[in-house]
């Protein structure tokens, strides 16, 4: 037996517009493009977290080598290990 829950939702203007006219235009009900919606959030998976990059350097945002110093510069880029 199929049961239908009657509920509220807030969308913006613009949104609930759009998928009136696409409604109407494909001769369709506003609740099965809403339907059809929350079905391909939900069936999409879920997005991976991003994974986050070392960050090297002076946390008070001092730079640690100065680019103009060629000679620093050299040395910073030749240097062996984790800056």
């Amino acid at each position: 037996m199929l049961m239908c829950v009657r509920t509220t939702i807030n969308l913006p203007d613009a949104l609930a517009e759009a998928a009136k006219a696409k409604a109407l235009a494909e001769h369709r009900t506003f609740t099965s493009i809403v339907e059809e919606g929350l079905r391909a959030v939900l069936a999409a998976p879920r997005r991976a977290t991003p994974t986050l990059l070392p960050c090297y350097g002076d946390p008070s945002g001092r730079p640690l080598v100065d680019l103009a110093d060629r000679d620093a510069l050299g040395a910073a880029l030749d240097a062996d290990g984790t800056r």
